[in-house]
């Protein structure tokens, strides 16, 4: 609903001032609407000597909350819609309502419009009309609708002819977007629709899962995890959700992001939660957190999977809340807000569509150089486990902790050790390294525990270490590794 809002009303209790209800839909604003007027009600419980500076700390608490928001400045209005609350005889008068009125009369303004493109409407009344048939109320989206137009309600999967049309009691043939109508069409149950979407037949799609462009909204206190489930609001429907959030890759952190547009083409690197400056914590971030600066992307996506399908149109606004939070709590339920913009309809989007989602994640495997070969060739050990199949590495690129290049050759023995190959040869000093250390071992004497300790020191001050990195796509069915 708030969606279709130009313009805001907060209402505040004067005496409690801001509370949890009150924020929620403060971000609601911030993410749907424009422009908005604060309300500050009940100024009749305030005791008269201190009526004015009550208000006057109240106000400036409120410009205080909205400092850092959209509505920076937005004016402030004290009014008593009600002096002495629903009991109170008639003849009392409501206070500073006027002056709300010329407020709102110096903030209201004609929004553009544009009539072009499919016809959507959200519905929020479907009742009948003997005679007539069923009349639908609500707001014109986008588009516009004349007399004679078919629409669908795709919810249900019917299309309908428009009968007649009215605006404010007025009958009228034409309507657009921004416009409050009632559309009547014939021969159907309005028990079947309380609220909902009509629209150009076959314009909307039935989506079982989504990518969106996302920002956390900064109130919500938990961090945004891949594979939790949130409360997905897509225009009059909210549905449960599972998410899994994904980053450009972070060579391109700082690249602007073309708006309202997803690049398959492009990599992208799978996240365990949302990045934003709280997850910090984050292994990549260390890294790049030397100057005490966290590296976060310009611009963060989310893969939505729904637990049953929603209709909605491309590019509609998306939130996601944890509703079931206690609602005493002081904490705020919206998590994030985002934009949709790829739907999925085919039931089985998991083999036809994901794969060409390239979200990929980084694997980081270490190991030790056992002994030497010979000057090309070294064995290597605690890179894999016993039981794996060495065969699907050979080939791989590794980096010894000394700076040479290796290839992971084959398996050698049984044991998950294997066999490196040196295209350009060990390092004089990387072989002396790897000797001393390999005499050291074999010198160690049973019962010299001092020696053996000593050595082991030296030994463990200095083992060259293997380090493969590849990277495996998370939607690949063969687990194909790749290395750049």
């Amino acid at each position: 609903g708030a969606q279709i809002i130009d313009l805001m009303m907060l209402v505040i209790d004067v005496t409690k001032g801001m509370q949890t209800q009150s924020a929620e839909c403060l971000v609601i604003g911030q993410i749907a609407c424009q422009k908005m007027v604060v309300v500050l009600n009940k100024i009749d419980l305030l005791p008269e000597g201190k009526r004015q500076s009550a208000i006057e700390k109240m106000t400036k608490k409120m410009q205080k909350t909205l400092e850092n928001t959209k509505f920076s400045g937005c004016p402030i209005v004290a009014v008593a819609a009600k002096p002495g609350g629903p009991e109170a005889p008639e003849s009392e008068n409501p206070q500073g309502i006027s002056e709300l009125i010329e407020v709102l009369k110096s903030q209201a303004y004609l929004p553009s419009r544009d009539p072009s493109g499919h016809f959507l409407m959200a519905v929020d009344h479907c009742f009948s009309i003997k005679g007539q048939g069923t009349v639908m109320t609500g707001t014109i989206l986008s588009g516009s609708v004349s007399l004679g137009d078919n629409v669908e309600i795709p919810a249900l999967k019917v299309t309908k002819k428009v009968k007649s049309m009215q605006m404010f009691h007025t009958p009228v043939t034409y309507a657009m977007q921004g416009d409050r109508v009632g559309v009547c069409v014939t021969q159907f149950d309005p028990k079947l629709l309380e609220r909902g979407l009509i629209c150009t037949p076959d314009s909307l799609h039935t989506i079982h899962a989504a990518i969106i462009s996302l920002k956390k909204i900064q109130y919500f206190r938990g961090a945004l995890q891949t594979k939790a489930k949130f409360h997905i609001t897509v225009g009059h429907e909210t549905v449960m959700g599972r998410v899994m959030f994904f980053s450009p890759a972070p060579a391109n952190f700082n690249e602007e992001i073309q708006e309202n547009v997803f690049d398959f083409e492009k990599d992208y690197l799978y996240q365990e939660q949302y990045l934003s400056k709280d997850s910090a914590s984050s292994e990549e971030n260390k890294e790049n957190d030397q100057a005490g600066e966290v590296l976060l992307p310009k611009q963060q996506w989310a893969l939505l999977e729904f637990e049953k399908p929603v209709t909605c149109p491309k590019l509609c606004l998306v939130i996601g809340s944890k509703l079931d939070t206690d609602i005493h709590a002081n904490t705020c339920r919206l998590a994030f807000h985002g934009v949709l913009l790829q739907g999925m309809e085919d039931k089985n989007y998991t083999e036809t569509f994901l794969p060409k989602l390239k979200v990929y994640k980084q694997k980081h495997k270490e190991g030790q150089v056992e002994r030497v070969m010979d000057d090309y060739s070294v064995i290597g050990r605690s890179l894999f486990k016993k039981e794996t199949n060495i065969q699907i590495f050979v080939g791989l690129k590794v980096k010894l902790s000394t700076g040479e290049d290796g290839i992971i050759d084959g398996g050698f023995g049984q044991s998950g050790k294997f066999k490196i190959r040196i295209p350009d040869g060990l390092k004089p000093d990387t072989k002396m390294l790897l000797t001393a250390a390999s005499k050291k071992k074999s010198k160690g004497g049973k019962g010299d525990m001092t020696k053996e300790d000593e050595s082991s020191k030296n030994d463990s001050a200095q083992p060259v270490t293997i380090s493969l990195i590849f990277k495996r796509y998370v939607f690949d069915t063969q687990k194909k590794m790749i290395q750049s």
